[in-house]
């Protein structure tokens, strides 16, 4: 709905300043307005209007989709620079601008109203009463804005119930009756002890009348773009969907890592020189401006990983490594503007040119941290099947990690992005990296 907004705000501009701008009547315009479209997405994903769980209210909504508009701007005055063919005319884009936002706030706060009716959610029966149908609870309430409604919790054979009393179901019919009456999508299967058996011949009756079965663990993934580590089982790693490497899209990946590290390397190259300055006069010409520090990279092997030094030097005296804290007073004046701002992480943009990290990926960690929690979290060496990233699915999700409970919460993300990893993905998490770092999301 929103690309068709920007459409006709675009196809409106032109038509009311026809003298100052080109009639939509050629290829010029088409694709003038092809990059209107796709900017001004951009720049709405990037201010997080579409990410997951995104719980802003109407004050919230409007500061970003202006802020959206600044950066629609902003980028395509880069790209009219150089590309000048390409050029709208200021007051063109001014006018198209001035329509778009508007067309989107009435579009948007009117989908929500609509789509929040129960009519346009996917209605979930959950087989299971106890500790893991509980799941379901917390994850409602994590967002306001969650696609499903669960119409009950049926209770399996000596399942101690945790969840609320008027929400169980007496099923006094079939499965298939149950869910044909009460119009279920899912039925999902989360009984603690699956021993117990379930109803397989209904469940099968279920899928031929259209109706999803799933696992608890592919629900949480579907829904909240992780996997459950503590509901997982290993066998669904080996058996199901997910978990491969393609060489085509390796090969894809790294022209992807390429253009996106040079063209913002063509960007960023005098934030670079400057935090170059600012660290030099702060530290007094004392230490290096670049900090190099040993990481662990893709299949564990280790390698050299490039930063703007935002910390005082012999920050670790002792040699122990310590996590980064919140208000950490290693971090320098200077050093703490750059990590609320991400300028310390560009010269890992070297890293990713020298094919020791990717664009997107796991955070890369030091090797001491990886022996630790290799031996406590499972499947932790699992996300070393994939290079690090300068971001990641896991960074734009979850705050910055600085203990062993984090580094569980984030390993929860990243193995959903070493299972699903595509280029639509490395598009979205690059796209809505930009959130993170205007917004200073997880910032330490």
């Amino acid at each position: 709905m929103e690309v068709l907004v920007l459409a006709l705000a675009f196809l409106g501009a032109t038509q009311m300043n026809l003298p100052a701008a080109l009639a939509f009547t050629g290829q010029a315009s088409t694709l003038q307005m092809s990059l209107f479209v796709v900017i001004g997405m951009v720049g709405m994903v990037s201010m997080g209007l579409y990410r997951r769980g995104f719980r802003g209210g109407a004050t919230a909504i409007v500061l970003r989709i202006l802020a959206a508009g600044t950066l629609a701007i902003v980028m395509m005055s880069m790209l009219f620079y150089v590309f000048p063919p390409l050029m709208i005319s200021p007051t063109t884009m001014a006018v198209a601008l001035g329509l778009a936002v508007p067309g989107i706030l009435v579009t948007r706060f009117g989908m929500l109203k609509v789509l929040s009716h129960e009519a346009f959610k996917r209605r979930v029966l959950v087989l299971g009463a106890g500790d893991t149908a509980s799941l379901f609870q917390r994850l409602r309430r994590k967002s306001d804005q969650v696609a499903f409604t669960v119409v009950g919790f049926v209770p399996g054979q000596g399942d101690s119930s945790k969840v609320e009393a008027d929400s169980l179901v007496d099923m006094d019919e079939s499965l298939t009756d149950f869910t044909r009456r009460h119009h279920i999508d899912d039925v999902v299967i989360a009984y603690d002890d699956p021993r117990g058996g379930f109803p397989t011949d209904e469940l099968m009756h279920c899928k031929m009348h259209g109706v999803n079965v799933l696992d608890v663990a592919d629900f949480f993934e579907r829904e909240a773009g992780l996997l459950k580590l503590d509901i997982l089982r290993p066998s669904s790693m080996i058996f199901g969907r997910g978990f491969r490497q393609c060489i085509y899209r390796d090969y894809a990946k790294r022209v992807l890592d390429l253009v996106s590290s040079l063209g913002l390397l063509a960007i960023t190259w005098p934030f670079m020189v400057f935090c170059a300055i600012a660290i030099f006069i702060e530290s007094k010409g004392q230490g290096s401006v670049i900090f190099k520090q040993v990481r662990t990279g893709q299949h564990g092997q280790p390698f050299t990983l490039f930063k703007f030094r935002s910390m005082i030097m012999d920050a670790e005296k002792d040699g122990k490594a310590i996590w980064a804290q919140q208000k950490d007073p290693r971090v320098t004046r200077f050093g703490h503007f750059m990590r609320k701002t991400r300028l310390d992480e560009l010269p890992q943009l070297f890293n990713v040119i020298r094919g020791d990290m990717s664009f997107v990926g796991p955070r890369p960690e030091r090797p001491e941290f990886v022996e630790t929690l290799g031996a406590k979290l499972p499947y932790y060496h699992h996300r070393h099947w994939v290079k690090p990233g300068l971001t990641g699915w896991a960074q734009i999700h979850y705050p910055y990690g600085a203990s062993e409970k984090d580094a569980f919460e984030k390993l929860k993300y990243d193995l959903y992005y070493v299972k699903n990893q595509s280029m639509a993905l490395d598009i979205l998490t690059i796209v809505q990296t930009v959130e993170v770092v205007l917004w200073g999301r997880g910032s330490r």
